[in-house]
């Protein structure tokens, strides 16, 4: 990783000459009071590496009458300088080798330089650039995209199945009714049927009725015609035997009752009535029950593409345990960027723009003092053990800070003021 060894700085912003050589990692600590020259040492480092979209509006400081002079030694060798009238840029390698910008940006992350547009940015900015660095970004939009699909449709499967069940239990239920609605024309055919068999019934009746009169009169007429027994008496036999089955048949026979049918018929609507009622509360228990399936199987498949989801943010090689990225926005430890604290804030963007970029080993930051002490160190700790350098302002003039700035020098490296020279007039004392 290329990082900063040294850097010399004359006359830039509020600067008036500036030494520094940072730490190879952890925390270096620019110090001081307001408005005596912190940030702009943080801004010239900037302006020298990223180039002159860096350059500040007012570069040259005021009541200097040189322009600014820049000079950054790299660990790769390289050497950086800005100076001139038009601060002109000048990069030389090991070898005295010139180069150009382009050179720098090779290796240098602008949100190395700029890390305030980084933590600026919106929640799923800072997520977009996680995904490119870890390339899971196409999956995981997919992964989103399935399941905000199936969260809307559970949704609305949801409500509709709620809709059927409110529906359902409001509908009657009746007891003692048939399944189906009962027709009309079918009891009166069995009514019909009915009526035929025992008008059948009557018609044997009669007939054996019938025969027993002829039964009767025959015998009468054998008493007063002895003279014609014999061929009575073969008629008797015949009418005996039919007379025998006749009454033998209709003595079995029982006439069936239609007052159940002609009350059902008379109160055929109100039994509809309630059977269709059933049907009705029967399909919408279906339905409801249909949609709650339904329902169930979409939240199995939305905790499927959570699960994959998760799984492949897991497997991925993430640049700070905790990092994730949750429906399209980073959180860190379960937390979104506006509930994280300014110092895991800081944290997670220097791990960001260092995976970004890894062969540039520094980052610049300002305004470290949101921090406590504590905090302070443990951040410290965080970067050495990462091997990151990072150079950093906080208004403070503690045992913290590396150096300490005094209108514009390093304190305690500002030139002495010449002397005032004097000399004697006569009479004068």
């Amino acid at each position: 990783m290329i990082k900063i060894n040294s850097l010399e700085l004359d006359d830039v912003k509020r600067i008036r000459a500036v030494k520094l050589e940072p730490s190879e990692s952890g925390l270096t600590i620019i110090g001081g009071k307001n408005n005596q020259g912190k940030t702009s040492v943080l801004d010239s480092i900037a302006w020298a590496l990223g180039g002159d979209k860096f350059r500040p509006s007012g570069a040259m400081r005021e009541g200097s009458s040189v322009p600014p002079h820049l000079k950054v030694k790299l660990s790769n060798g390289i050497v950086v300088e800005r100076c001139g009238k038009n601060s002109d840029l000048k990069v030389t390698d090991e070898s005295g080798k010139r180069g150009g910008q382009q050179l720098l940006n090779a290796f240098i992350s602008t949100f190395a330089l700029d890390l305030p547009k980084f933590m600026e940015s919106s929640s799923k900015d800072k997520a977009a650039v996680l995904l490119q660095i870890i390339g899971v970004g196409d999956k995981l939009a997919e992964y989103d995209t399935e399941e905000n699909k199936l969260y809307n449709r559970r949704l609305e499967i949801g409500r509709i199945a709620e809709q059927k069940a409110k529906y359902a239990a409001e509908l009657p239920e009746y007891e003692g009714v048939p399944k189906e609605p009962v027709s009309a024309s079918e009891l009166i055919r069995q009514q019909q049927e009915i009526l035929a068999r025992n008008g059948e019934n009557q018609r044997k009746r009669d007939r054996a009725e019938q025969l027993k009169a002829a039964h009767a009169n025959i015998t009468s007429r054998i008493e007063m015609l002895r003279s014609q027994l014999t061929e009575l008496e073969s008629q008797q036999h015949d009418i005996s035997e039919d007379l025998r089955i006749a009454e033998q048949s209709a003595a079995a026979l029982f006439d069936e009752n239609t007052a159940e049918l002609e009350n059902n018929i008379r109160d055929i609507e109100t039994v509809n009535i309630k059977i269709r009622s059933n049907l009705d509360k029967e399909k919408a228990e279906m339905e409801a029950k249909q949609y709650k399936d339904e329902y169930d199987s979409l939240t199995v498949m939305i905790e499927t593409v959570r699960a994959d989801r998760k799984k492949l943010l897991d497997n991925a090689a993430l640049p700070l345990p905790g990092l994730s990225v949750d429906n399209g926005e980073l959180t860190y430890n379960g937390a979104k960027w506006d509930c994280m604290s300014g110092s895991e804030q800081l944290r997670v963007s220097a791990a960001i723009v260092r995976k970004l970029n890894p062969e540039c080993g520094f980052v610049l930051m300002d305004k470290l003092e949101q921090m406590d002490i504590d905090t302070l160190n443990e951040f410290g700790s965080w970067l050495e053990a990462e091997g990151l350098q990072a150079i950093a302002t906080r208004v403070s003039t503690g045992d913290e800070c590396s150096i300490i700035i005094e209108d514009g020098y390093v304190k305690g490296e500002a030139p002495e003021e010449p002397k005032e020279n004097k000399t004697w007039k006569a009479g004068t004392f």
